[in-house]
């Protein structure tokens, strides 16, 4: 019996879609395989974190971790010099707390465990760096290798076994070596990739003593100012599980507010140190994009000119920031990478107590600031006045351009096809797949969409527009606009003869799945991102329930849909932190964090006073 012509094609197409439809099937069950493995290995990690600290505790019955965790970075670091405390007694008591905080916001993807063999050589003879035996962590986008290898971690594979007549599949573990750890940047695809060799800025801290004991968690692709990937899943805030810790350096932020990591190292595009630092109530600096090196940093697009990355610690307090800051811009981060410009950190200009002139500003012509923001702002601005400093009012010009042409021009310059590469055969975190939704789409319909949302939400419609793969031509005009643009800017502050500004950041913190939604607000941080000005910010208050019910008639500028998401997003913050954002001109960190230490200063004295 012959086949039809018509038969024959239907039953090619039929077997076709059944072949792509299979290939589709085990790609995905490869990539959760994969998923799977690195979550099984976490919790080995987790055990040996517990086991670690449990031995030392058992071999130490009189140790009081109670005494270590509330201290300063800097009055750790002295006591760790003279001897009053051991670096074992430190690194163990912030392993168990690290541990102990993980299992209740998910902060911490990994564990250094093999940095444990630093400690074996800090009671030895010699020169004590500047952060001698101080664990700290590091954002899981910075690459980690081991310390020593050892060949003892388990790697798991996928086998078959016959049971009660029928087959089932086990995972079967054998011990391997593990070169180094991943930097996934929450993509599946980067598992079981272990870095070669650590980051420049992870090779000074241990030059300086550092121990780096764990990593931590991050938005899938960086790109969110939420903390949530699908391999890892989400980080929650350390106050109110119902609130974000804030991205990318999400993880960071909730650890150490948590008081699991005294000090911390994050990376920041668009606020992703400041934003999560406001958000959890911890202090934190994004330095000129070239003051530390970024060999060995993920960026989340690579090649990308248009907006400046920019490194810094995070830690409790200001001081913090500054060792920190002192003991990387050293000789040693000078010589691993010379791109770097040797500039040592001026103490003098930190320790300065001379009056300074301050620009400063509340909110910005394209996203006002939520109540409890624009009160703290203004309290700060009047304390620094009553304590002698020059207060005068600075405005940000061309706010609408900067946000609707700038960041599409130069983050999606290439219409988003460099950030949908990353994502190609990956799950989605929930909380970028509209995000990705609109990139995949074809300009055409784009354009069409933004037409159609313009009047419910015009900010965002405008933005979305302008994504678009440009020309080469189209690029350079752009990066001319913002050469321009930072020119304007910093002879308005030369005009004005500021040493500093005081600004806005975003917070209070935002309920969990918000941050996607409301993308005007991070004007406040991005903008110092395109200038490449460095930029901390300050816990100074917390909301209040008069803030609250100040929000209930909340309408931004707009008083569109996206000032609604706003105020939303905040909704529900009384008691937790809210901080204000200090920037200096371009390598001027100590300035920046001179006047930070000010504002930390005059707010605990006025705290006191209360």
């Amino acid at each position: 019996m012959r086949m039809s012509a018509s038969t024959l094609v239907t039953a090619l197409l039929g077997c076709s879609l059944a072949t792509f439809l299979l290939l589709k099937w085990r790609r995905w069950r490869q990539v959760q395989d994969k998923i799977a493995k690195a979550r099984r290995r976490r919790e080995d990690a987790f055990e040996q974190m517990g086991r670690a600290a449990q031995r030392f505790q058992e071999q130490n019955p009189n140790h009081q971790p109670e005494r270590i965790l509330p201290l300063s970075l800097l009055e750790l670091c002295q006591k760790l010099r003279d001897g009053s405390l051991t670096p074992d007694s430190v690194f163990y008591t912030y392993v168990d707390k690290a541990l102990k905080v993980t299992a209740d916001v998910n902060c911490i993807v990994d564990y250094l465990a093999e940095n444990e063999s630093q400690l074996l050589h800090m009671n030895s003879e010699g020169e004590k760096g500047l952060l001698y035996g101080v664990p700290v962590s590091i954002k899981e986008s910075i690459n980690c290798k081991k310390y020593h290898p050892k060949k003892h971690k388990l790697r798991y594979e996928r086998d078959s076994i016959e049971k009660d007549g029928r087959e089932e599949e086990r995972m079967k573990g054998r011990w391997e070596e593990r070169k180094g750890y991943d930097t996934t940047l929450g993509f599946a695809k980067h598992l079981f990739q272990p870095a070669a060799e650590d980051a420049v800025v992870v090779q000074v801290l241990k030059h300086q003593g550092a121990i780096p004991f764990v990593k931590t968690n991050v938005p899938q692709s960086l790109l969110n100012y939420d903390c949530s990937n699908p391999i890892f899943g989400a980080t929650v805030h350390p106050l109110n599980p119902t609130k974000s810790p804030g991205g990318s350096s999400g993880g960071e932020g909730a650890l150490i507010k948590s008081e699991g990591s005294i000090l911390g190292i994050g990376t920041d595009i668009a606020g992703s140190i400041r934003i999560p630092s406001a958000f959890c109530g911890i202090c934190g600096l994004k330095t000129t994009s070239n003051r530390i090196s970024k060999k060995g940093i993920v960026p989340c697009i690579a090649g990308q000119k248009g907006v400046f990355v920019g490194m810094g610690p995070m830690a409790r307090d200001v001081d913090g920031l500054a060792l920190c800051l002192k003991a990387l811009l050293c000789e040693k981060m000078f010589h691993l990478d010379p791109t770097v410009p040797p500039l040592p950190f001026n103490e003098q200009v930190y320790t300065s107590s001379a009056p300074l002139r301050i620009g400063y500003h509340v909110t910005n012509s394209y996203s006002m600031s939520s109540p409890s923001m624009t009160r703290a702002v203004m309290e700060t601005k009047e304390l620094l006045e009553i304590n002698g400093h020059v207060l005068v009012p600075f405005e940000l010009r061309h706010m609408t351009h900067f946000m609707n042409y700038f960041i599409p021009a130069t983050l999606f310059g290439d219409g988003g096809a460099a950030l949908l590469q990353f994502f190609e055969g990956e799950p989605v975190d929930p909380k970028l797949r509209f995000t990705m939704m609109v990139l995949k789409l074809p300009y055409w319909m784009r354009r069409f969409l933004s037409w159609i949302m313009r009047p419910i939400i015009p900010r965002y419609s405008r933005t979305m527009s302008n994504i678009k793969d440009r020309s080469v031509k189209e690029l350079w005009k752009c990066h001319t606009e913002i050469e321009e643009y930072i020119r304007e800017f910093t002879e308005e502050w030369k005009r004005l003869e500021l040493d500093v500004l005081l600004c806005p950041a975003i917070g209070p913190a935002f309920k969990n799945g918000f941050a996607s939604k409301v993308p005007e607000v991070c004007s406040n941080t991005m903008l110092y991102n395109y200038l490449d000005f460095p930029a901390g910010v300050v816990p100074v208050t917390t909301v209040t329930k008069e803030d609250e019910e100040e929000l209930k008639s909340f309408k931004g500028h707009y008083n569109d849909f996206g000032d609604k998401l706003h105020a939303k997003a905040v909704k529900g913050a009384v008691g937790l932190p809210v901080a204000v954002q200090c920037v200096a001109l371009p390598w001027q960190e100590e300035l920046c964090l001179r006047f930070m230490k000010e504002v930390e200063k005059l707010t605990r004295e006025k705290s006191i006073m209360i």
